[in-house]
């Protein structure tokens, strides 16, 4: 997840402990995750806190006409009052709700949202039209609030997010916001909706990243990277669609200028095969820098999705560029170079490692090979066995000579030696192979 959902989570914070995010900003380290929990165990507390004071303002509804409550509500009342018991009127008195949002001023309205218990807007979503909630939305987008749209989008009706596919019309905006949603099932879900609704809307939101600053291509990337696999492949055909290969580089060298490498490359792992020759086959590959921007960026990062994005890529590359990679990768620190196996296994990458490493010179082998040779022996069993299985006998001979393994055969019987050895009988699980 990134660090605009990261971002997110701290200003929502700040606004339910009524402080200035700066105070907030050592907890980032905590991540989007730990964030988020944080956030909605502090938001329970103050909605509990003040659930009786909500449930007589509720029980007064019912005696009261709108039309008379509504214009002195917001002449009087502070819309962060408002905004907390909105969610407690609403959930008991959903058609109340529906007039209500009718008689707001939208002004007043857009005030409420961020004092608004984000769970409670799948309830009032329900028995409310749609389009004053659109108009409440452009305004916020207007006033370039994208934070506080993105956790309501999290609990978005599929009623809702069909009005904002056809009446939120800031490109930008929308972007922004849905950049800003938690969850990576509500991204999908609006990314879904723009794909197949009737606006057709994605060509031209893509269109709108490409030519954007580079904060809005961050949150492009942002909302790509999150959506499932084969909405990123639609997406993907867009994007390579409509955007020209100067047009694609640019959004490339943003993504390393602002940090959005691993967004761009689980993007990129995705993408369709005839996608992926496009993005592989882009000039902007051929700038040296590039391409080491690219693997500096990735030095001890573990996420699966990221290695397969790189690997994807870099196999795909020109020969060249293949050989100028695997040599990058070969200067890495120690620790990451040993751990290049265990990111091939877990991104399934290991037929784009082997063939990097088979076009490297020998003394690029040779470092790889010196490196893996510090592997436990099975780990290098498992090394050997890939190398076989992709037929890379003769190609990786450099590597099987720095770094010897033993058979199968043998692994199994100094396994099974260890384990007389301490007392353990029979076969266990620990006897099944794993190559690597």
């Amino acid at each position: 997840m990134t660090n605009l959902v990261t971002r997110a989570q701290i200003v929502l914070l700040a606004r339910t402990l009524h402080v200035p995010p700066e105070r907030l900003t050592h907890l980032e380290r905590l991540g989007p995750d730990r964030l988020h929990e944080l956030q909605e165990r502090m938001s329970r507390v103050i909605f509990d806190d003040h659930g009786e004071t909500f449930r007589r303002i509720s029980r007064l509804v019912p005696f009261i006409p709108l039309s008379v409550s509504m214009p002195l509500i917001q002449r009087i009342v502070p819309p962060a009052m408002t905004g907390r018991a909105a969610g407690a009127v609403g959930a008991d008195h959903p058609k109340k709700a529906a007039e209500t949002v009718a008689l707001l001023g939208t002004s007043y309205a857009t005030d409420c949202v961020p004092y608004i218990d984000p769970v409670t807007v799948g309830h009032l979503a329900d028995g409310v039209p749609p389009e004053p909630l659109v108009q409440v939305v452009n305004e916020i987008l207007r006033r370039g609030d994208y934070i506080t749209v993105g956790p309501f989008l999290d609990y978005a009706t599929p009623t809702l997010i069909e009005a904002l596919e056809l009446g939120a019309r800031d490109d930008e905006g929308l972007i922004h916001a849905t950049a800003y949603a938690y969850s990576p099932e509500a991204v999908s879900a609006i990314v879904r909706q723009l794909l197949s609704g009737p606006s057709q809307r994605v060509p031209r939101l893509v269109r709108t990243v490409l030519a954007g600053s580079p904060e809005l291509q961050r949150a492009g990337l942002s909302i790509f990277a999150r959506c499932e696999p084969e909405l990123i492949r639609a997406v993907g055909e867009i994007l390579f669609s409509v955007g020209s290969p100067p047009a694609i580089g640019n959004l490339v060298t943003n993504a390393i200028r602002i940090g959005s490498v691993p967004d761009m490359l689980t993007f990129t792992g995705n993408l369709s095969r005839q996608a992926l020759g496009r993005m592989a086959g882009n000039p902007v590959f051929g700038d040296q820098g590039v391409m080491a921007a690219i693997v500096a960026s990735l030095s001890g990062r573990t996420e699966p999705n990221y290695w397969r994005g790189f690997f994807a890529l870099a196999a795909r590359t020109s020969t060249e560029i293949q050989q100028r990679t695997v040599r990058l990768l070969s200067e890495l620190p120690d620790a990451n170079v040993v751990d290049l196996p265990m990111r091939a296994t877990e991104s399934d990458g290991w037929p784009m490692l082997l063939q990097l490493i088979a076009i490297a010179d020998p003394a690029v082998q040779h470092r790889f090979g010196t490196a893996w040779a510090a592997l436990s022996a099975e780990r290098r069993a498992g090394l050997q066995w890939h190398i076989h299985e992709h037929h890379l006998d003769a190609r990786l001979a450099a590597i099987t000579e720095a770094a010897p393994t033993m058979s199968v055969e043998e692994v199994f019987y100094k396994r099974r030696q260890a384990r007389r050895h301490l007392g353990a009988a029979g076969t266990g699980p620990g006897d099944t192979w794993n190559p690597w």
